[in-house]
């Protein structure tokens, strides 16, 4: 019984719902805004008011929602609406918009709609500074889409944060501070006026192709249009020459900011090196182009580039002689470098210079390229400078030689015996050869390495040398590995040892240097400078020969380790062997050659001795030392059945 009414009931609810519904979509096509409000006035639009507020300010305010949203033909109508087609109304802009950059709106995807750019209910004039095409707004409207990285990606958008950079350049501060008249987005890529047609560089008739760019800053840079045609760069662009520059090769693309800003590229300091560098440097162009070689290298010798070097922001630069964009050949009779225009072009920075003075060539050294007699003197300053420095350096030698004499004659101490000078010197020899040929590697434009290995050829055998003086390296710590397992070896890595004491030497000599102890302390065998060296030697050469073989056999280990090891090894091979020279210039040559008491040098390396007197003041603790003393008469070394200090 209960389930009987229950059906009926609902029977009943069913089909009144339905006869409304019939009766209710008759009057379908006759409904109105306010109709649809009475549903859709709760939604908010795109600016965070209610659909009705949105709607009061738009263009489209005068329109019925029916209007736009033709396909509804009833109500309540489905949940998903078809898109709304704004070429029923906007005929000519529907038909223009078939391309945004490189995708065709047909076959590609995330391609804006005409909401995307407009909005959807909240339409304003571009005219309007609220309108999301309003010039100042359209970075933001147009970085929706190209500062999203996913989008940029996918489509293969190198240029990945183009808004980003705009709103940092003399053109974006102008227009977001308010210049109306400020290129923005639409005033670059629009092509045939209408920002509907967004053509990739690569179609001919794209506003932002590589032939059409001057064109395109002429819009509002009318002048210095007109005089880049006529000048050398333009007339190869007008030619067909990929290659030659136009005004985003100088001046940058997006990130456009003033030539006053040190920055710029085309900054006074930095124009020479950052701007015509690349081109005029480049050995493929000059050649094609039958341009002078070396232009910037000899600039920077210049009086002009020297003083620019030194941050002098008004001294001449390349387009001080050459001019900014009407630049010309020194062969055109119009040219502010042509013979009988040099005096009015120096002038404008030199006024009453001669025009023998203003003929002076300016891409030289000063003193080598203005006369022959200058170049006379140049070479009789070369002559000089050779025999002079190279009298001193004779004289030196021949000082060192004898000074080292007068050391040797001293009563000895014999400090290292033969196996042990021979360790030390191929040691020291492989070490330096590594370092040379090392660092040459880094810093291979550097002149100390063109001294080394600028001949022809000299760069491919630097690799050889260097594999050489690793392979005496290992073999020389392999040699004193075998040594170290001997009698000598076994008393040499004991007394070597770091211990307690060395830690409290330390603190001591410290201590007397800052004047707070009154006697140094008495080292021994060993004091805790030469330890440190030892043990650092150890630990720096087991690094540099392990990481050493990762990099030398990186064939092998790549098919073992990832890539990411290799760096890593490469890391710590470059800054380990910085470590170990520095350590060997700073502690080890200060130890060894300029502490006062030891200059010129411990003659140890040499042949294993050192000056007794040398030796007590360094060592006075070793327990041996008394039975030293003596024994050698003034200027005689240690007879070979006397102890060794080993």
């Amino acid at each position: 019984m209960r389930n009987t009414i229950i059906s009926r009931i609902s029977a009943t609810f069913i089909s009144i719902t339905v006869f409304a519904g019939i009766a209710y979509s008759q009057d379908a096509m006759d409904f109105g805004k306010e109709t649809c409000l009475e549903c859709h006035d709760a939604s908010v639009g795109e600016s965070g008011q209610t659909v009705d507020v949105v709607l009061k300010s738009s263009i489209h305010r005068d329109f019925e929602c029916i209007d736009c949203h033709a396909s509804i033909g009833e109500l309540p109508h489905e949940e998903t609406l078809p898109s709304v087609d704004c070429g029923t109304c906007h005929g000519d802009e529907a038909a223009t918009y078939q391309w945004h950059g490189r995708l065709r709106i047909p076959d590609g995807q995330d391609i804006p709609t005409c909401a995307n750019c407009h909005g959807s209910h909240d339409i304003l004039p571009s005219t309007e500074k609220t309108s999301s095409t309003n010039p100042q707004n359209l970075p933001k409207t147009c970085g929706h889409c190209h500062e999203d990285i996913d989008l940029t990606e996918k489509h293969e958008i190198l240029y990945g944060h183009a808004v980003e950079v705009y709103q940092t350049s003399v053109h974006g501060k102008a227009s977001l501070g308010g210049v109306y008249s400020a290129a923005t987005c639409n005033d670059c890529h629009s092509t045939g006026g209408t920002a509907h047609r967004i053509l990739a560089p690569n179609d001919t008739e794209s506003t932002i192709s590589h032939f059409n760019i001057p064109k395109t800053c002429g819009k509002c840079h009318r002048n210095t249009e007109a005089d880049y045609w006529e000048g050398i760069h333009g007339k190869l662009v007008l030619r067909g020459e990929v290659d030659a520059p136009v005004c985003t090769h100088c001046h940058g693309e997006h990130g456009i900011i003033s030539p006053s800003d040190p920055r710029s590229p085309v900054s006074a300091s930095r124009l020479a090196e950052a701007t015509c560098s690349p081109c005029h440097e480049s050995a493929s162009l000059n050649e094609k182009y039958g341009i002078p070689s070396r232009r910037l290298q000899t600039y920077v010798d210049s009086y002009h580039g020297l003083k620019s070097k030194a941050g002098d922001m008004t001294v001449a630069n390349c387009s001080s002689c050459h001019g900014a964009h009407r630049i010309l050949p020194h062969t055109d009779p119009t040219s502010s470098i042509h013979f009988d225009n040099l005096k009015e072009t120096c002038g404008h920075c030199h006024p009453g210079i001669s025009s023998e003075m203003a003929q002076t060539p300016i891409h030289g050294t000063p003193g080598i390229t203005q006369t022959p007699v200058a170049g006379v003197v140049r070479h009789v300053y070369i002559i000089a400078i050779f025999i002079i420095i190279g009298t001193m350096v004779f004289h030196w030698l021949i000082d060192l030689r004898k000074e080292i004499q007068h050391v040797i004659r001293k009563p000895q101490v014999r400090r290292m015996n033969y196996n042990e000078v021979w360790q030390h010197n191929f040691l020291m020899v492989s070490f330096v050869v590594l370092v040379i040929s090392g660092f040459a590697l880094r810093f291979s434009n550097a002149f100390w390495v063109q001294w080394f290995f600028g001949w022809e050829g000299g760069f491919p055998v630097r690799g050889v040398i260097h594999r050489v003086a690793a392979v005496v390296l290992v073999g020389t710590t392999l040699w004193h590995l075998f040594y170290l397992m001997g009698k000598r070896g076994t008393v040499f890595l004991r007394d070597i040892f770091p211990v307690k004491r060395d830690f409290e030497d330390f603190l001591h000599m410290v201590g007397y240097n800052l004047g707070w102890k009154k006697d140094k302390p008495k080292f021994g065998r060993f004091d805790y400078v030469e330890k440190a060296e030892y043990w650092a030697l150890v630990w720096g050469t087991a690094v540099m020969i392990i990481t050493g073989f990762f990099l030398w056999f990186d064939n092998y280990i790549v098919a073992i380790f990832p890539k990411g090891v290799l760096d890593v090894m490469l890391v710590i091979h470059y800054y380990e062997a910085w470590l170990a020279m520095l350590a060997i210039l700073v502690w080890h040559m200060y130890s060894t050659i300029f502490n006062p008491t030891v200059y010129p040098m411990n003659t140890a390396w040499i042949n294993g001795k050192m000056p007794q007197t040398m030796y007590e003041h360094h060592h006075p603790a070793d327990t041996e030392l008394s039975g030293l003393k003596g024994k050698a008469p003034a200027n005689e070394t240690v007879k070979k059945d006397e102890p060794d200090r080993n």
